[in-house]
Order: structure tokens, then C-alpha cells, then sequence
């Protein structure tokens, strides 16, 4: 079988972007042959802006940066498909991905169903959430933010003693039942005080890349 090498000759490759956890596309940009080299060199994206005339390494500014994870081209050599490990947003806008609109099609399905690239930790925030703009009566979500951080945190700090002591008495049912219950107070926590999941998603994808120098730039972080 002969191997195709990338084809630079028309100038620029388009890149697909894709979470290498998720599996969902975040963005498409492109890269001539010095971009590309960039990338492979940095593990991170570099990209020439046909707008601007100039190469730049996404979240340079931001702090969004994507740590390259795996790169592979198309059986002509002429488009790039990358999987990373985002360091936050992908979209300028602030949005995980640069594709968040959809055109509606008259009497057609959708091609994926609502939250098939979610996470459950994702689906369970987006409830949180919609019962903190929402209230429903008899929630004990809305029982939760009504009873405030004091009541948020005595919570969360009982439910981690449950989970020690069912580690502890080696009931691995129990302890899957006091972890859910564990994580999902975790979350409440956060929508009570505004803080996104994304926000904790893009830190522990930031450890996760982090490299030997882990202990010289935050000494309070290990290296996973």
C-alpha cells in the first residue's frame, strides 16, 4: 500500500479540531506546512488567519490552549483532523465549540440526540442549573440553593464521611451510591456559587498535560 504524504502544494490544509475525549468537533481552521510544524513541535495548535495574514497559536491570549493528543490526514493528504485536549473554550464567543448553531430542517431528524457528546456529569449540571433559574416546588435542589452555602458545604462534608466509611467497610454498592451522592452536591456547590463545570473540566485537563515541570509551577499540584 502505497502512503500518502500531505500536500501542501495549494498552500493551506483545513484542520478539524476535535475533543480527544469527547469526540466532538470544536473548530476548523488552517494550516500551511510551517503552522503544521509548529504544531508537531509545540503540541499545540499553531494556524495561519487568511483575514489576518499571520500565524497564531490558539489560546496564546486566552489561555485556551489545545494540547495535541493525535494528528491524522485524509487519504488525499489534503485536510487534517487533530484531536486535543482542551484547555478551555474553543470559540471566540465563549462557547465549548465553534459549532453550537444548528439550521432546522422541515420534517427531518436531527442527527444526534440532545446530549449524545455530554457527559452525565454534564446532562446532572445543566438540572442543576435549570432548577436554580427555574424553581420547582418540592425540589431538593431548590430546597438546596434556598438553604444556602451553610447548608450546601454541612452537606458535602457529610456525604465524603459516607463515602470514607463505606470505603472503609468495603461495601462497594454503598460506596457507589454515597460517591453519586458525593458528586452531585459537588455540583450544586458550584452552580450555588456561579462557577462552571467547564472551568473545573479545563483545570484538570491543564494537570492532566502537565509535564515533569508540574512541581515547579504550582508546587501544590502533583503530577497526575
Amino acid at each position: 500500500m502505497t502512503l500518502v504524504k500531505l500536500d501542501f502544494s495549494k498552500g493551506l490544509l483545513p484542520a478539524i479540531i476535535v475533543d480527544n475525549q469527547s469526540q466532538e468537533v470544536l473548530m476548523l481552521a488552517y494550516m500551511d506546512e510551517t503552522a503544521f510544524n509548529k504544531t508537531v513541535e509545540t503540541k499545540e495548535t499553531w494556524f495561519y488567519s487568511r483575514s489576518r495574514n499571520e500565524y497564531w497559536n490558539k489560546g496564546a491570549t486566552s489561555g485556551n490552549k489545545q494540547i495535541v493528543k493525535s494528528i491524522k490526514y485524509d487519504c488525499d493528504g489534503d485536510t487534517l483532523l487533530i484531536k486535543v485536549a482542551p484547555l478551555g473554550p474553543a470559540c471566540h464567543t465563549g462557547e465549548r465549540t465553534c459549532f453550537f448553531q444548528s439550521v432546522e430542517l422541515e420534517g427531518g431528524e436531527e442527527s444526534e440526540a440532545p446530549g449524545e457528546n455530554q457527559t452525565i456529569y454534564s446532562d446532572l449540571m445543566e438540572e442543576i442549573q435549570d432548577r436554580k433559574s427555574t424553581p420547582i416546588e418540592g425540589s431538593y435542589t431548590n430546597y438546596l440553593f434556598t438553604k444556602g452555602i451553610d447548608k450546601i458545604a454541612k452537606k458535602l462534608i457529610e456525604e465524603a464521611g459516607e463515602v470514607i466509611i463505606a470505603a472503609k467497610n468495603n461495601d462497594k454498592e454503598e460506596l457507589v451510591n454515597e460517591t453519586s451522592d458525593l458528586l452531585y452536591h459537588c455540583l450544586v456547590l458550584l452552580a450555588e456559587q456561579g462557577v462552571a463545570l467547564e472551568d473545573v473540566e479545563a483545570e484538570l485537563r491543564k494537570r492532566s498535560s502537565k509535564k515533569g515541570n508540574a512541581k515547579k509551577e504550582r508546587p501544590d499540584i502533583q503530577k497526575w
